[in-house]
């Protein structure tokens, strides 16, 4: 364990003694978001960022440990372990590692060297390697067995080969050596498979990888994926390639480094043929693919961590964005043959009315439709419209467009907004088994509008309800490993829940669970508890609910609250352990809390060190400060509304030069795309985003943001939009961008050289507006 903990110590650069508090914590039961909020003073400050790694590094590495015990032990029950191997076994840094070392005594099936070994070739071969200058047949003769299936010498020969290569191919140090050396020089390569129709839709999305290669270590992680995929569906050949030119007869890059590592040289001796081809044969029939193997597994690795990361980041701005609040909301589920669904929500996200109007074929009814809406809208002052981004979206939102001129026609002092929303996850949550029990009288169809209008007041509390993959903010989703992506999915939930908090009697069972310390049970228990007794007054009273013990109180407690209770603190983030610390807090100050919360003036005035303890420090005493300077407030930011241009509906309506305000609706590394209100998001790349060099979109804009944009290039035919957020930038030219608008394999001259010659941007990446235009294909692999 101490191992464990100065490796994870250097790999976050913070000092033991913090690991293992924190790992202390963590298998106390303690939660990631209740150690980094209330225990910062054992940790010293490590955030939530610090304590997420440590967890994950922490059980890759302990999970490292149980693999080594169990390696050390098959091996010495085989009789095989010596002090070396055992030392090498015991400082491999990877599981990766360890599996080289570990292969030669893995147990598998037999094969042709083994057959070689037990006829007793074993001698032969190794006389043949350490002396060249035997002649191979006659030494040969010898070891002749019909029985063992070596009818003649050539067979011999053939087992030598067997064995000496199968010996080579288990060598950990050589197989570290090539694979590390292949990571460094090697080119992923894909083409299209022979017999496949470009012109195919589903094979065509491909088009940017039918002739493409790239180093594999640069591949940057939207293009690994797409790749992969392409190979999956048997629409993309991928291979691991050297940039090299084969000389007949003359031994590749790989084998010389084999040749190398095993201090071999052709001399022109009598066993040196038979060398060369058993050199030849451990990398293409033994090393080759396994290799290439690994590195694929390596690239797709990486590349899944990307993908997760950035799906992770985007499902964190969405969970955090801006609450609309206590305003009625009308939310339109838009439908065209089926109709648009309409539901009404109160400021309190009760469900007032629901309705389905048919403005589209083939009823075409649009001015019932206007008709209904607007009667809707007088009656329960709607001051704010959500519109599903699906079918008929655009449709649906000069609908709504129409029905604001014609309210304010009416009534120009009401003032109603608009805003489309992404309706990913509406249709899973409307055929769930909670909304069929919070929404028992609804149709299955009409759910679905009341989670389109709820996730605008409050995305946090709507969007828990779904599963996260089913937000839709990731790209290639289908492919990563599922259960890291859901891991890592499930934590962001849980540190965002646990960062704005929730209201103890407002909250459903899917948001109380997300809770600190809360299982799905507990939270199932608040509610019925709450059903059966009213409201909760105070914190204190969940420990009356079943399955509530003192830890559980201990790790969700803080992160609770309650409004209007009988004590002012329960509505705030201080944690009732540290109650009798505000009662100490309030007396220095001779005043009663309600004169105390939000009083900045009063609040100064008390210096956290003077009341520091060796239970709770001056950082614990600044925290609470902070709360009852802003009791309950909301992280998240302000709500705002994009103003689309008046006009400008359709993508047909845009032209390049023209200035845009949107919503940022995805991000990705390579840019961000907004939403124009034109239903079709653009793009600002990466390049496009800032007058300095940005490396990831997100240090410049976040899924959310409300940007202002130019537009660069509109594509008709490919219904794609390319922004820039340098105003000042002029529209491109058609004539000006790449013919085929995707990213071309690098020319040899590019890849030559050592990795100094290689710089940031990956050869084949393309820059400036040429790259905008490209990173449109990587859409292609969106989950």
């Amino acid at each position: 364990m101490d191992k464990i903990l100065l490796q994870i110590a250097a790999e976050l650069k913070v000092r033991p003694a913090q690991v293992n508090a924190a790992v202390q914590l963590l298998d106390g039961g303690a939660t990631v978001p209740f150690i980094a909020r209330y225990r910062k003073e054992v940790t010293d400050n490590l955030d939530d960022i610090q304590l997420r790694e440590l967890e994950s590094r922490l059980g890759y590495l302990r999970e490292l440990e149980d693999r080594r015990a169990a390696v050390l032990k098959s091996i010495e029950e085989q009789g095989k372990l010596t002090p070396e191997l055992a030392a090498a076994i015991d400082a491999a840094p990877t599981k990766q590692e360890l599996e080289d070392l570990y292969l030669p005594f893995k147990q598998k099936r037999r094969t042709k060297g083994m057959i070689a070994r037990e006829a007793g070739l074993e001698p032969l071969a190794d006389r043949l390697f350490a002396d060249p200058s035997l002649d191979p047949h006659a030494e040969a003769a010898a070891f002749v067995n019909a029985d063992a299936g070596f009818a003649d010498a050539f067979a011999v020969l053939d087992g030598v080969r067997d064995l000496l290569s199968e010996r080579w191919a288990e060598d950990a140090a050589l197989v570290k050596v090539l694979r590390e050396w292949l990571w460094d020089e090697g080119l992923l390569q894909a083409k299209k498979m022979d017999g496949k129709d470009e012109h195919n839709a589903d094979v065509s999305k491909y088009r940017d990888y039918f002739d493409y290669s790239e180093p594999i270590r640069t591949v940057p992680s939207h293009r690994a994926l797409a790749v992969f995929r392409g190979r999956t569906q048997e629409i993309l050949d991928a291979k691991l390639i050297l940039d090299e030119e084969l000389v007949p007869g003359q031994p590749s890059l790989a084998e010389g480094r084999i040749a190398r590592h095993l201090g071999w040289a052709h001399a022109k001796r009598a066993a040196d043929d038979l060398i060369k081809r058993t050199v030849s044969w451990t990398w293409k029939v033994k090393l080759s693919l396994s290799l290439e193997r690994d590195l694929f597994g390596r690239v797709r690795e990486e590349a899944e961590k990307v993908a997760i990361r950035v799906f992770a980041e985007n499902l964190r701005d969405l969970l955090l964005a801006a609450p609309a609040g206590k305003r009625v909301v009308m939310g339109l589920d838009p439908g065209i043959r089926t109709g648009v669904k309409v539901a009404v929500v109160s400021d309190t996200g009760k469900v007032l009315a629901t309705h389905t109007v048919y403005p589209h074929e083939p009823r075409n009814d649009w001015e019932g439709s206007l008709h209904a809406l607007g009667r809707l809208v007088a009656q329960h002052g709607v001051n704010l419209i959500a519109i599903g981004n699906g079918t008929a979206s655009r449709e649906t939102d000069k609908l709504a467009a129409d029905l604001i001129k014609r309210v304010q026609q009416l009534a120009p002092d009401v003032k109603i907004d608009k805003i489309v929303v992404s309706e990913a996850g509406a249709s899973v949550y409307s055929a769930s088994e909670f909304a069929s029990k919070e929404l028992p009288d609804l149709d299955v169809s009409l759910r679905g509008a009341v989670s389109i209008a709820r996730r605008l007041q409050d995305p946090l509390a709507e969007l828990v309800k779904i599963d996260p993959k089913s937000i839709g903010v990731g790209q290639y989703q289908h492919d990563v490993n599922q259960s890291e992506l859901m891991k890592t999915l499930d934590a962001v939930v849980e540190d965002c829940v646990n960062k704005v908090g929730v209201d103890l009697n407002t909250a459903s069972a899917p948001l109380l669970a997300r809770v600190s310390g809360l299982s799905q049970a507990v939270a199932s228990s608040i509610v019925r508890w709450r059903d059966a007794n009213g409201a909760f007054a105070a914190r204190t009273q969940l420990l009356d609910v079943t399955g509530l013990g003192p830890k559980t109180f201990e790790q969700a407690a803080g992160f609770l609250r309650i409004r209007g209770g009988t004590n002012p603190l329960d509505m705030t983030g201080v944690h009732p352990e540290t109650y009798p610390v505000v009662e100490r807090l309030l007396a220095a100050t001779s005043r009663p809390i309600t004169e105390v919360m939000g009083r900045s003036d009063v609040l100064k005035s008390l210096k956290p060190e003077s009341f520091a303890d060796e239970k709770f420090g001056a950082i614990t005493i600044r925290d609470i400060l902070v709360e009852l300077d802003k009791p309950g407030r909301d992280p998240r930011p302000d709500f705002k509304v994009a103003r689309f241009n008046d006009g400008i509906e359709d993508i047909k309506d845009l032209q390049p030069g023209m200035l845009l305000e949107g919503t940022v609706s995805n991000v990705a590394q390579f840019g961000a795309f907004v939403d124009l209100g034109v239903h079709q998001d653009g793009l600002v790349h990466v390049s496009q985003l800032s007058n300095k060099f940005v490396q990831d979109a997100r240090e410049v804009v976040k899924t959310g943001d409300i940007v202002k944009v130019k537009v660069v290039e509109v594509d008709l035919a490919r219904q794609r939009i390319a922004l820039t957020m340098k105003l000042d930038s002029q529209p491109q030219h058609k004539g000006a961008r790449q013919a085929d608008n995707s990213y071309r394999a690098p020319a040899r001259n590019e890849r030559q050289g050592g990795g100094g010659q290689r710089g940031a941007q990956a050869p084949g990446a393309p820059s400036g507006q040429n790259a905008m235009a490209a990173a449109f294909a990587k859409l292609q692999g969106k989950g």
